[in-house]
């Protein structure tokens, strides 16, 4: 059983037991999250595609860490115009993991 989950504007496949980093969620390590933005379920009674979400539908998963990314160097530059920056980025992180996939 799979479920194509969207957060965070992208999208996720997610199964059951897999551990999955997504875009900063807010709530405490240990915490539970629904997502009921459920686009896609696989079960027993085959593929359910929503327009644009599977109704009833709804994912469940435990924080287990709030980290950030790696950090990434943005540098911008005007040539013969002695212009330069550096500026450098790291996204906020969750990482959840699935428990439980409902497709009532």
């Amino acid at each position: 059983m799979y479920a194509v989950i969207e957060t965070g504007g992208k999208q996720y496949r997610v199964v059951p037991g897999e551990v999955v980093q997504v875009e900063r969620l807010v709530g405490p390590v240990g915490a539970t999250i629904e997502f009921d933005r459920v686009l896609a379920v696989q079960g027993d009674g085959g593929l359910v595609v929503g327009t644009p979400f599977v109704e009833r539908a709804k994912v469940a998963a435990e924080v287990v860490a709030q980290t950030r990314a790696k950090k990434i160097i943005v540098f911008k530059k005007k040539r013969r115009k002695n212009y330069r920056r550096t500026n450098g980025h790291r996204q906020y992180l969750t990482t959840i993991k699935i428990t439980n996939i409902a497709a009532a």
